[in-house]
């Protein structure tokens, strides 16, 4: 029999009111414990009062759908196998965002009223912070498959439901969605429910590997198994990998295997060989049918034998051989994993040695000079120089001599020797020319001369000097609005834009952890050798992950410094980052008190929204110019209103976030 209101309260209240779980008791096990403990704690939820579901208007349901459409789609045919399996017992089937709200259901249509009066319908919330404690919030909170039966729920008004739940992770380890069956009545012991949560984790795992096979469908993708009976048509793990031969993606049970395989580091970049005692040259043997004991490779710590399909890209011709070859050591040393950087570098290293100008944009600190630099080191220019002109530095009274150079007496204060300019200095090698955005409209045009005619003019010569160079330009700004201001020519924008690569912004990229690990283990004439073997506390990680890095690399790089020059005993304590790291979390609870319309928004870091939120308000919802403080286009900033559920006041048809 259920308990009574009165005593599932006095229940709640007990261990609530001893401030910790308390295991084996009131065979209530510690994570629901743990969470009622959230739910007061945390969530500020009061277990006497008991409130009706919470079912979001249908433009806010929209939104939140419009976040996952694919997703849904894909996943729709996972939530139909469940729902038949479960059919007539009573159950309805439910799929939520990461943030709880239902975006996808089935259930007897004759029940529908009492269903959504429970809040087993369309648009409910579920968020552990809303409806307590419960199957999906509780899922969201701890990343485990659950069942929460009748009692175990801390509100009132759920304790005759039993709800069952498994995570979706995407490819990247994020939880995107949760699968969740639940009943409106059921037997009274939790052990009933063994069965669906079988059935729960099952379908979410075919779900996840749906849509991780969509994703990497134009991608190499390994099929692996410790058993080969289902290796073709259900394997357990999934990995993706790049042309490189590097880890781009993965299931959830891949995740768990391999990092537990690598000490808990993550595997988002790392190699084929790094992963499995074999070379990367081995895969065309595992992409030919073969029986099932040829397919075998072992782990390479463990030796743990698996079995191993590997599917080739479908829709263009790359070979083993052809991944076999790996990028230039200094442009592949810039990415540890991120998929949208890595496309941009295997790009950039086929114009290496291409006749063809670069541009290369990027927030201030996201490497754009390195870029320049690897590029520069991976091509036949590689022995000849490499002069890097920052243009916003040189003051404008002596940029034309700087860059272009002068010949004795030329003008009031040169030198009796006049002096070769930078331009001629590059000859024969690479010319970096950093902020060019910030260079006089006078200078543009002689260098547009010497981009046109590969010659330099001194000044005070009348000869040109032919000169011999690759030239590589970068800047932060927006260059197309520059040149509608009249501040930037536009035939200058083509002669340098031969070919334009993006850096993405620190918090953007999918690689941060290994980027740590890297800088955590790069040494120099200014660091020591034992800094090869700094290690870095669970506590100081999880501050590096979440900061918003709005200095990008370079913040990131001073951090790790200066972590190494405090830390004691060659490992790195949260006390040891800087101040303004640790502040991290204050400001941004501040920031949503300011903009309390965040907290709805579908994202799981939030810092970049507000940001971008900050930016619209203070441009009072004008797209143009809050694009243009940004450095974006207006396309770019419209598509990151859309992925953080940001919906302008204007558009009287989707207010609902505001």
């Amino acid at each position: 029999m259920q308990r009574q209101p009165h005593d599932h309260v006095a229940t709640v209240m007990h261990v609530v009111g001893a401030g910790r779980v308390m295991p084996g008791h009131l065979l209530h096990d510690e994570i629901i414990q743990s969470s009622w403990l959230r739910c007061v704690q945390q969530h500020r939820l009061d277990p006497t009062h008991a409130q009706e579901a919470i079912i979001l208007p249908s433009n806010r349901l929209r939104t939140h759908q419009d976040q996952m459409e694919d997703f849904i789609y894909i996943a729709r045919h996972g939530l139909e196998t469940l729902y038949q399996q479960v059919a007539g017992l009573g159950y309805c089937v439910l799929l939520t965002d990461a943030q709880g709200v239902t975006v996808d259901c089935m259930g007897d249509l004759g029940t529908q009223p009492s269903l959504r009066k429970a809040g087993l319908f369309l648009g409910s919330d579920w968020s552990e912070q809303h409806a307590g404690t419960c199957g999906v919030g509780t899922c969201i909170a701890t990343g485990q498959a659950l069942t929460v039966h009748q009692g175990d729920h801390f509100d009132t008004t759920h304790t005759p439901l039993t709800c069952t739940s498994a995570p979706v992770f995407d490819a990247l380890g994020q939880l995107t969605a949760v699968l969740d069956i639940s009943a409106l009545q059921s037997p009274s012991t939790k052990e009933s429910q063994h069965l669906a949560l079988e059935l729960v984790k099952v379908n979410a795992h075919y779900v996840e590997n749906a849509a991780f096979l969509h994703r990497f469908r134009q991608d190499w993708v390994l099929r692996l198994s410790f058993a080969p009976q289902f290796l073709d048509v259900k394997p357990d793990y999934l990995l993706a990998l790049d042309e490189r031969g590097r880890v781009i993606g993965h299931n959830r049970r891949a995740q768990l295997l391999l990092e537990a395989e690598n000490g808990g580091k993550t595997i988002l970049g790392l190699s084929f060989e790094r992963l499995f005692n074999a070379t990367l040259s081995d895969l065309g043997r595992f992409a030919q049918p073969r029986p099932g004991n040829q397919r075998t490779l072992a782990l390479a710590h463990s030796k743990r034998m698996l079995f191993m399909v590997a599917v080739p890209p479908p829709s263009r011709a790359i070979s083993p051989q052809t991944m076999a070859h790996p990028l230039p050591a200094p442009l592949a040393a810039l990415s540890h994993g991120d998929p949208l950087l890595d496309r941009q570098i295997a790009r950039a290293a086929k114009l290496v040695n291409a006749p063809i100008n670069l541009l290369v944009t990027g927030k201030t600190g996201t490497g754009k000079e390195y870029f320049a630099k690897a590029m520069h080191e991976s091509s036949n220019r590689r022995n000849q120089p490499f002069v890097a002109v920052n243009c916003a530095a040189i003051p404008d009274t002596l940029i034309e001599s700087e860059l272009f150079g002068y010949l004795p007496g030329s003008f009031s204060g040169a030198g009796p020797k006049g002096k070769r300019g930078l331009i001629q200095q590059a000859d024969g090698g690479t010319l970096f020319l950093d902020e060019i955005g910030d260079m006089p409209l006078l200078l543009q045009a002689r260098l547009l001369r010497v981009l046109s005619e590969r010659e330099v003019l001194p000044v005070g010569a009348t000869q040109p000097i032919a000169v011999n160079l690759h030239v590589i330009s970068a800047t932060h700004c927006d260059l197309p609005a520059l040149v509608r201001e009249g501040r930037f020519r536009d035939d200058l924008v083509y002669r340098i834009c031969g070919a334009h690569i993006t850096l993405p912004p620190l918090r953007e990229r999918h690689d941060l952890s290994g980027m740590i690990d890297r800088l955590l283990r790069q040494t120099g004439p200014h660091t020591s050798p034992r800094s090869a073997t700094l290690e870095l506390s669970p506590e100081a990680h999880k501050c590096l992950m979440a900061h918003h890095w709005p200095g990008n690399l370079r913040e990131l790089r001073n951090v790790i410094d200066y972590a190494r020059s405090v830390c004691n005993e060659q490992r790195i304590e949260l006390e040891d980052l800087p101040d303004t790291l640790t502040a991290t979390a204050t400001t941004l609870a501040s920031r949503r008190q300011s903009h309390p319309e965040l907290e709805a928004l579908p994202f799981p870091r939030q810092d970049g929204a507000t940001d971008l939120l900050a930016q619209l308000h203070a441009a009072h919802w004008n797209i143009s110019d809050a694009a243009r403080a940004l450095g974006l286009s207006r396309m770019t900033l419209y598509r990151r209103m859309a992925r953080w559920g940001i919906v302008s006041p204007n558009h009287s048809s989707r207010n609902a976030l505001m």
